[in-house]
């Protein structure tokens, strides 16, 4: 009863509707370009590349369309909200050859951070193991059966509330930066998800939760979605009220199972920090070294078509009436409001400060959060 079969050589095209979420308007600084490799000082908020809802607003994009830097091949990668020294090689060899320093650990890594409190003077040694609760959102916590981490932090300055400090990690665990800082009882300031209630008074502190991974999952995605942040975790609306489409049908069970299975993995950005458990992380913030390279080029070609199909995800808008948000002036499809998020929540104090191999050493600027003087 099909009215029309597919044949050799039709096209088939599908046209969707979505919205990339918010990034910060900060330019990528170009620190370092030669024959052999890229380094930029990457702003928070922007994933490396295409991943999940992220299409043009990434780093990998940015630079072939901005700068005409294309086939260009992923050396490391941050995490979304980290900002600093990020390296691209030009070429397959160059990539594959500090691939190696990176796997030998021959890559000294240096960070800085503002965290919670008054950080202790001298130097502290964390080597608490740590074990990923979700691949896909992206939540990790201290636990005996998690895999061996070592950071060593130093302090640089406080304040009387906030204490810069900088960040040695000597493994290179998913989040290993963010969950020793939390576990020693100084969360990173502005850490949309190791400084928040859901982990309990103490805010796992000492590994203290007190809480199920599944009850602790359920919390983060309920207190992101009453901030109407949601998009901090990688999960949309739609993602939460197809679950419960789901739940309704006997097929899963409670949003924290949701936030660990399927919807979320179409819509969200941990595709950049999803890695195969069976692998190790190199680098602390994020989940997969670039072990396969990631040609710019083919992105681009492919993205540019985005804009012809005009699109942006038809997301729920369960807070349309607030005053926080606005009507896309660009999506003429758009029938829904979206919250626009300030400044300062596209930041996350933690910046990749400094990258040095045994043939070279890239430093960035220290941001503005990190100054002596600075104040909120």
């Amino acid at each position: 009863d099909c009215p029309s079969f597919l044949q050799n050589n039709d096209f088939l095209r599908n046209t969707v509707h979505r919205h990339e979420p918010p990034v910060t308007a900060q330019p990528i600084e170009i620190l370092v370009e030669d024959d052999e490799v890229v380094v930029v000082d990457k702003p928070s908020s922007l994933p490396v590349h295409p991943c999940g809802r992220f299409r043009h607003n990434t780093v990998i994009f940015i630079l072939g369309k901005e700068h005409d830097l294309k086939e260009l091949h992923t050396i490391h990668r941050l995490d979304r909200m980290t900002s600093g020294v990020l390296m691209f090689a030009k070429t397959a060899a160059v990539s594959k050859r500090i691939d190696e320093q990176v796997r030998e650990r021959q890559l000294e890594k240096e960070y800085v951070c503002r965290v919670v409190g008054e950080f202790p003077e001298h130097e502290v040694v964390c080597e608490e193991p740590i074990l990923v609760v979700s691949y896909k959102v992206g939540v990790c916590r201290v636990d005996p059966k998690g895999k061996f981490c070592k950071t060593i932090f130093q302090r640089l300055s406080y304040n009387g509330k906030t204490s810069v400090v900088r960040c040695l990690p000597r493994t290179g665990r998913t989040h290993q930066i963010r969950v020793h800082l939390q576990y020693l009882g100084h969360p990173i300031v502005n850490d949309p998800i190791y400084n928040m209630a859901a982990w309990g008074p103490a805010r796992g502190k000492g590994g203290e939760i007190g809480k199920t991974d599944e009850e602790l999952l359920k919390a983060l995605v309920e207190e992101h979605r009453s901030k109407q942040s949601l998009d901090i975790l990688g999960i949309s609306e739609q993602d939460l009220n197809s679950s419960a489409e789901n739940e309704d049908s006997g097929n899963s069970g409670d949003c924290a199972r949701s936030a660990q299975a399927g919807p979320v993995s179409e819509n969200s950005c941990p595709a950049e920090d999803t890695k195969d458990p069976e692998k190790d992380a190199e680098d602390p913030e994020r989940n997969d070294v670039a072990a396969h390279p990631l040609n710019s080029g083919t992105n681009l070609e492919t993205l540019e078509k985005y804009k012809e199909l005009g699109s942006c995800e038809n997301q729920g808008g369960q807070a349309g009436e607030k005053s926080s948000e606005e009507k896309d002036p660009l999506c003429a499809e758009c029938k829904i409001t979206r919250r626009d998020p300030s400044p300062k929540e596209l930041v996350m104090y933690l910046h990749a400060l400094r990258y040095k191999g045994a043939e070279f050493e890239y430093c960035s600027r220290m941001p503005e959060w990190a100054m002596d003087d600075w104040e909120e």
